[in-house]
């Protein structure tokens, strides 16, 4: 341990406030003095252990008045403690004792207040009061009893007296007669008075109440009051107790400070200058064995002390103190550093072959001796183990950056872009992706399958490498044939020794290599058992070469994103199940038919498939059904739901059946499908399905339209004018419990009717009415087609990505004239049917299709016979020139006619056989008044 020369010698008997240096021999100005040395057993020599610089014995100090006084004078830590403690515990006490006389000083005074106001109400209260302030001599009656209770209730004075405030009684006579000091219109009009006056007795608390009458009147006043004199005199006689148990507490606290400072005084020893030389020592064992070097140098920049480990860091020579830094032999910024005695913090020194961390601060800063102190710490294992820890830093913000940005989609390729974007160029200069084409589809994988560069990355866009989508096979001596084959990660250091990379494309690889790329890492996408593909991070000029600590974080980064990449994969495959069976259950071409102009949309929500659906179903009579439905949800659940609905509608159509009847068996089919699935445990029963169907009749020009639980249509007018027409909202399908009702709407031709799903109009920030709203004003400045109106209609209010399905549909309507209808109503007569056959024939005359004469009046020969004899009146023919040659029969009875096969024997039965071997469709229809019997013909 290095130690200043001349340590030992006598101690100063300076005061330890003393900043002045005596001149005597010993050490020179600035370096402290050793009170003593050490003996060859360790002992301490010098000044005797029991002497004091003040002169008074350790004896003293540790017991006796000597001890107490100089605790009492405050000389040592212990006197000081003993004073602030006696101090505190004065205030406290002066504190309780003054909130202790406010305390009750405001007590007394809130008693005066409720005991002068109890005393004044119950004396204006007693009995025969009143009738005494009405006597003659009310003072004669009153005074003796207004005496009696001001004793019995010890206050100051009872006094009755009139309304006017004349006193009938006083403690002291003479003072009857005269005024009453005092608030008294209060009392005089019935309330109550509780103030603090100056009285004709001095300072007090008075009450004032009324007295009434037995018929209410009030026939006086009667005050009660307490003099504050006397409430004070509560507190004052309670004073003395309370500044008696006061000092008594102060005498116990102070005791206890004494013996608590006196003990503090004998353990430190009074903390005199022998014993400060003491410590003084003992720091300077603790400075010669830190880890840590310390110098302190003098104002001229002499090195006045240097511990141990300040010589080791610097290789100062043995006698090195007392000597100026620049005659150290150090390094020329180490020694102008510690010579010029500036601030620094932290600065790094090279010295030999240590990095040095150099703090040094002036010592004169607070009124110390001049000079400076500098402390030195060899960081140069700091900053190898930093430089680690950094790269370790870096590398797991690396993963984790790739863990919050890798898979932000569910896209096979997005994905691979944000594996590149993430690693370039933290981890490589250019990074690129490669996956086999089935795994973009969604398929497994297939290792016979060609790979395809799905994304590429890098810090320059002129690298030689395959660009994004060219199709690769790689050389199985390749590394990324290598990696496919194994399924490890493969390291290639310098490419350009890589025989097997060179195999793959000669004539581009010796462009990479000559490109500057020097090194590679491929790394397989791994999921389970099988590989997606493989990963190349490529290094160029100007960067270290990968090692093989880095081979393990590039597998742990493909890791991480081959997890997402097969998510990506598993989601397409399903997506693209689901969206092949919505495509397969929705409709792929509209019917042919006359009666309606259609231009429709389906646009899937951005979560992929969803239960929107749409239909144009052809019927009888030349009439088409319109149908919209939506089923709540997304997925194949959704999708498959949405199927059976619709295949439920197209059944149902066959029937001909009202638009509210049809809703009502597909609200009993709906039912039943959630009674089967609930109770079968497996699949979520149809949540939130709704329908609009509607039935439009080109020769009324009207149509009949029922909604279950869905948004209502609008019309556009051939004038531009729309609205919303009024149909009634039936309840969401499959709750049950009420029909159905359906508008019947009537159509100019021209019209444009509109049909849509919710998600048109209604989403997370938008309301249905604001939607609908939207929806008006696209349609009021829409083209006239159907195809401008859907164009317009989606510009104006779906988002790029709509978060729910769209199923939109628009019908502009068209009227069959009366040059192609003809209707004749036939008398319940088999000779009619002669009649119709000649109608039948000039009218197929007329319309060109004398063709079709022959086949008609049998058919309708056939028809209106089976009307007459089974059916009942009135009975009407009517013929439509469609598409097709409809022939219907009315009558008005609900019996329907059932095809069969006659036997050879029978005389009947072969009408309805004939009408549908000569006929392409025939069927029966239910109207309000009976029934309708049709067939149709093909038009030559």
């Amino acid at each position: 341990m290095v130690r200043l020369p001349d340590r030992a010698g006598t101690r100063s008997t300076r005061p330890p406030g003393d900043r002045s240096v005596p001149e005597a021999p010993g050490p020179a100005r600035g370096v402290p003095a050793r009170t003593g040395g050490r003996g060859p057993a360790g002992a301490r020599t010098g000044a005797p252990a029991e002497s004091r610089t003040d002169g008074t014995s350790r004896k003293d100090v540790s017991g006796g008045r000597g001890g107490l006084r100089a605790t009492l004078r405050g000389r040592s830590v212990a006197g000081q403690v003993f004073v602030l403690q006696v101090v505190i515990v004065l205030l406290l006490v002066v504190s309780a004792v003054v909130a202790l006389v406010l305390q009750v000083r405001h007590d007394s005074t809130q008693e005066a207040r409720n005991r002068s106001l109890a005393v004044a109400q119950t004396f204006a209260h007693a009995p025969g009061i009143a009738e005494a302030l009405q006597s003659p001599d009310p003072t004669a009656v009153l005074q003796p009893r207004a005496e009696a209770a001001r004793r019995a209730a010890h206050v100051d004075f009872i006094v009755a007296m009139s309304t006017d405030g004349i006193r009938y009684t006083h403690p002291k006579p003479d003072r009857i007669g005269k005024k009453f000091v005092g608030t008294l219109a209060p009392a005089q009009a019935g309330g109550i008075v509780v103030e603090e006056v100056d009285g004709t007795i001095g300072r007090l608390v008075q009450a004032v109440v009324p007295v009434r009458s037995a018929d209410g009147r009030i026939v006086g006043l009667v005050s009660a009051g307490v003099t504050t004199a006397n409430v004070g005199g509560v507190a004052d006689r309670q004073l003395p107790v309370v500044l008696g148990a006061a000092a008594a507490a102060l005498a116990l606290a102070t005791a206890g400070t004494a013996l608590v400072s006196r003990r503090l005084l004998r353990q430190t020893h009074g903390l005199g200058p022998g014993e400060m030389t003491r410590m003084y020592e003992h720091h300077d064992a603790v400075l010669h064995s830190v880890r840590e070097g310390v110098i302190i140098l003098g104002d001229g920049g002499e090195l006045l002390l240097a511990n141990d480990e300040a010589h080791r860091l610097l290789g100062l020579p043995q006698d090195a103190e007392r000597r100026h830094v620049d005659d150290l032999g150090l390094e020329a910024d180490i020694a102008g550093l510690l010579s010029s005695g500036r601030l620094a913090t932290d600065e790094v020194h090279l010295v030999g072959d240590r990095l040095l961390a150099v703090n040094q601060r002036p010592t004169d800063l607070d009124g110390g001796p001049p000079g400076s102190v500098a402390t030195l710490r060899d960081s140069t294992e700091l900053r190898a183990l930093s430089g680690r820890a950094e790269l370790t830093r870096e590398r797991l913000s690396l993963l984790y950056d790739a863990g919050v940005g890798i898979g932000t989609t569910l896209e096979v390729a997005r994905t691979a872009e944000e594996l590149a974007e993430v690693s370039v160029p933290r981890f490589a200069d250019f990074t690129t992706v490669d996956l086999y084409d089935p795994v973009l589809i969604g398929e497994d994988p297939e290792s016979a399958s060609a790979l395809r560069r799905v994304a590429s990355a890098g810090v320059r866009a002129d690298a030689p490498l395959y660009p994004v989508g060219r199709q690769i096979r790689f050389v199985a001596a390749s590394p990324q044939g290598r990696s496919l084959r194994t399924g490890r990660p493969v390291l290639e250091p310098r490419l350009q020794d890589a025989p097997g990379w060179l195999a793959q494309d000669p004539e581009r690889g010796r462009e990479v290599v000559g490109h500057g790329i020097h090194s590679l890492i491929t790394v397989p996408v791994r999921t389970g058992a099988q590989v997606l593909g493989v990963v190349s991070f490529w290094r160029s000029q100007g960067t270290e070469p990968f090692d093989a600590e880095e081979l393990v974080l590039a597998e742990e980064l493909v890791a991480r994103a081959a997890v997402s990449i097969d998510n990506a994969r598993r989601y397409t495959r399903e997506h693209s199940m689901a969206v092949t069976l919505q495509r397969s259950l929705l409709p792929r071409s509209l019917p042919e038919q006359s009666a309606l102009d259609i231009a429709f949309r389906y646009l899937p929500a951005q979560a992929g498939v969803g239960g929107d659906w749409f239909d144009v179903l052809p019927l009888s009579g030349a009439r088409v059904a319109l149908v919209v439905g939506d089923v709540v949800g997304h997925g194949l659940h959704a999708a498959a739901t949405m199927g059976r609905l619709r295949t439920a509608v197209h059944n149902f159509s066959a029937l001909d059946l009202p638009p509210d009847e049809l809703l009502g068996l597909l609200d009993e089919l709906v039912a039943r499908i959630d009674q089967d699935e609930t109770a079968d445990g497996v699949s979520a029963p149809i949540t939130g399905a709704t329908c609009l169907y509607a039935v439009y009749d080109p020769v009324s020009r009207r149509c009949a339209v029922a909604r279950a639980g869905h948004p209502p249509p609008a019309v556009v007018a051939p004038d531009g004018g729309v609205s919303f027409p009024e149909v009634p909202a039936g309840p969401p399908l499959g709750l049950g419990g009420l029909p159905f009702e359906a508008a019947d709407l009537a159509l100019e031709e021209g019209s444009r009717l509109v049909l849509y799903t919710d998600g048109l109009v209604e989403d997370r920030e938008r309301d249905i009415d604001a939607g609908l709203a939207q929806l008006q004003a696209s349609l009021e400045t829409s083209g006239g087609s159907p195809e401008e109106t859907c164009r317009a209609v989606l510009d104006a209010l779906l988002p790029s990505r709509p978060v729910d399905d769209v199923a939109l549909l628009v019908a502009r309507t068209r009227a069959l004239g009366a040059d192609r209808t003809a209707e004749w109503d036939v008398p319940a007569d088999p000779a009619a049917v002669g009649e119709v056959r000649a109608w039948v024939t000039r009218r197929l005359s007329q319309w060109g299709l004398d063709d079709l004469a022959f086949t008609t009046e049998l058919v309708l020969s056939e028809l209106v016979t089976n009307a007459i004899r089974y059916g009942s009146e009135p009975i009407r023919v009517r013929m439509l020139r469609d598409r097709t040659l409809i022939c219907e029969v009315f009558d008005s009875s609900d019996t329907s006619p059932h095809l069969r096969y006659a036997a050879s024997t029978d005389e009947g039965g072969r009408g309805l056989f004939l009408v549908a071997q000569l006929c392409d469709r025939w069927g029966t229809r239910y109207t309000p008044t009976g029934k309708v019997i049709w067939a149709e013909q093909s038009l030559p």
